[in-house]
């Protein structure tokens, strides 16, 4: 499949760049497989078109705070997104600058005491190195920011805003720290959400998979077979494969909270449903989904591996449709913009 059949028209005014004023205020877009066709609700309508005996499954991973916003010794800004821990005391980061950084060179963090030195490109990664006694999960805690994607401009520090990103850009029922980008469709889930599905007999399981590069980086290659992700940690639990087997043979709904679920959960039972590990599985068509039933999900970037897995869901005519539906419409796009239900 050629890569450029992954692109659309967007006006950049629909690229939402602040959350809904509540996280509950989205719209819903409802994509049907079976009849192909597309309705327009609002979020909290969820609760009506999930039933008892469902299953919504959501990754309980959190995200860290994990840009640091550096400057070079001329005082340039240096943005810092800390990717992973490598091997010794490197670690692997994305780093963008006007000029180019030199091998050695050292940023100043946040604090303007402390620095980071700037180590070689790797993959496609630039490595960096914290000071020698750093606790790097405590330096990332207490002086960066939420890793908002490119696309979502704040410009200057505001403390403000950044505290509210920090508790927007991460959904109410986060508990494992380890992400660089939010599972963006869980954005959308209130705790009384949540109840009000409880209470009509709508079960609730969680996986956790920690969002890396692997996730956000867009597929380059001319072809989408040549493409390949990076690997991701995930977790499934015995207590989650039985309730996802055990609700099949009832015949409820699994129903995936996001991508990063899907591809859990498609990973897991690949080996057998009960299973932990780094994960490169690469969903596009003709993948045969293993234990998902519907999908929630924001709307994706071009060109990127998550609009992939929805083509693979739901079909690429009735996908194209459907976005270009929703531009029609006036539909907020990508982290923080809308969602859609597709059954």
């Amino acid at each position: 499949m050629e890569t450029w059949r992954l692109d659309y028209d967007l006006p950049g005014e629909l690229i939402a760049q602040h959350p809904a004023a509540a996280r509950d205020g989205s719209r819903l877009m409802v994509v049907r497989r079976d009849e192909a066709t597309i309705e327009h609700r609002d979020f909290p309508d969820i609760t009506g078109l999930l039933s008892a005996g469902d299953l919504v499954v959501v990754n309980d991973t959190r995200v860290v705070a994990a840009r640091l916003a550096c400057r070079r010794r001329t005082g340039g800004k240096v943005d810092v997104l800390v990717v992973a821990r490598g091997e010794d005391g490197w670690w692997s980061a994305l780093v963008s600058s006007r000029g180019r950084l030199i091998e050695g060179e050292e940023l100043a963090l946040p604090d303007g005491e402390s620095v980071v030195t700037v180590g070689r490109m790797r993959e496609g990664f630039r490595q960096v190195m914290f000071p020698g006694d750093a606790d790097v999960d405590v330096l990332l805690s207490a002086q960066g920011r939420a890793p908002l994607p490119p696309y979502i401009k704040r410009g200057e520090e505001n403390p403000t805003l950044a505290r509210e990103d920090m508790e927007r850009y991460q959904t109410v029922y986060a508990d494992m720290p380890g992400s660089i980008a939010a599972p963006t469709a869980g954005l959308h889930f209130t705790d009384e959400l949540l109840k009000s599905l409880e209470g009509k007999g709508v079960e609730r399981a969680s996986v956790t998979l920690h969002v890396g590069a692997g996730t956000f980086l867009p597929i380059r290659s001319d072809r989408i077979e040549d493409h390949h992700m990076l690997s991701e940690h995930y977790q499934v639990s015995p207590r989650t494969a039985d309730a996802i087997r055990g609700t099949r043979e009832r015949g409820g709904r699994v129903v995936c909270v996001g991508t990063t679920t899907c591809r859990a959960l498609e990973s897991a039972f690949a080996d057998g449903g009960e299973t932990q590990g780094w994960t490169d599985l690469f969903i596009y068509p003709p993948h045969q989904f293993r234990a998902v039933d519907a999908l929630l999900t924001n709307f994706h970037l071009p060109r990127s591996t998550l609009l992939l897995l929805v083509f693979a869901f739901a079909g690429e005519e009735l996908i194209r449709r459907a976005y270009a539906e929703a531009v029609r419409e006036r539909y907020r796009f990508y982290s923080y913009g809308d969602a859609m239900l597709i059954v």
